[in-house]
This record gives structure tokens, C-alpha cells and sequence, in this order.
């Protein structure tokens, strides 16, 4: 597949995730929720995770923003859902990694749709939207294991 075919495949994976997105909307019960901005373009992200067992068991968001804060958020709820509290947080890592522009390791852990946005690293300005879910996240869990 040549590199002009891939990135329309990449812009198609993204829009979809934005204009259908997956795990929109609030969770009840003894769940976490985080409320995050980028003031910078104006994207704001309420996640909510529940972990039960060290798992992440149901994760949704809602919020407002660009395509790539949304989508990001929508890719990130899908496939963190069912890992272990250690693989999410170590997806976010890579996900961290890829956005920088580095090499990353994505061995055991299946980035699938995560992977259009690897392109977002060559506009700097839009790393932060596309990291601001992953951020509330790692946050969130970082709560959730302090409570614990």
C-alpha cells in the first residue's frame, strides 16, 4: 500500500472514530471520572473508568473538541477495555512515545485503530488534543490505585 493510500486510510479510521464515536457517554458506580482541558485549542474531556480486580472494566468519555482529541479518546476507551490497570498504563506510554516521534514497542499490546494517529506527531501543535485522553487516563488510574 503506498504512503498516499495509507494516510487516506488513516484520515477515514479517524474520522470515523470522530463522527461514530465508540464508549461516549458517563458511567455510574463506584467508577472514576476525570475532567481535563487543552486550553490551548479549546478541547475539554470527562473520562470515567471502572476498574475492578486491577482491570479496566468499562471505560466511557464525553466532551467537546477537534477530531483528534475525540477520535484519540474513542480509540483509547475501546482498547483499553478488559486490560490489566499495568497494560493500559503501558499503552499510554507507547501511545506517549508515538506521539513524540519515537521509536516504540507495541509488542503484546494490540494498538489496532491507536496507530492512524501516529501521523499527528509531525504537527506539534496537535499532539497535546491527541494526548489528552490518554493523559486523564494515566491520571485517573493513578487515583484509582492511591485509593486503593
Amino acid at each position: 500500500m503506498s504512503f498516499s493510500n495509507l494516510d487516506t486510510l488513516y484520515r477515514q479510521v479517524i474520522m470515523d472514530h470522530y463522527k461514530n464515536p465508540r464508549n461516549k457517554g458517563n458511567l455510574d458506580d463506584d467508577t472514576v471520572t476525570i475532567n481535563m482541558n487543552n486550553p490551548t485549542c479549546g478541547d475539554r474531556i470527562q473520562l470515567s473508568l471502572k476498574v475492578e480486580d486491577d482491570k479496566v472494566v468499562d471505560a466511557k468519555f464525553d466532551g467537546e473538541g477537534c477530531s483528534i482529541s475525540l477520535s484519540s479518546a474513542s480509540m483509547m476507551t475501546q482498547a483499553i477495555k478488559g486490560l490489566k490497570v499495568e497494560d493500559a498504563l503501558k499503552m499510554s506510554k507507547v501511545f506517549s512515545d508515538m506521539m513524540q516521534g519515537k521509536e516504540y514497542e507495541d509488542s503484546s499490546l494490540e494498538l489496532e485503530d491507536i496507530e492512524a494517529l501516529q501521523g499527528v506527531s509531525q504537527f506539534p501543535a496537535r499532539i497535546k488534543c491527541a494526548t489528552l485522553a490518554w493523559k486523564a487516563m494515566e491520571k485517573g488510574l493513578h487515583e484509582k490505585d492511591s485509593d486503593a
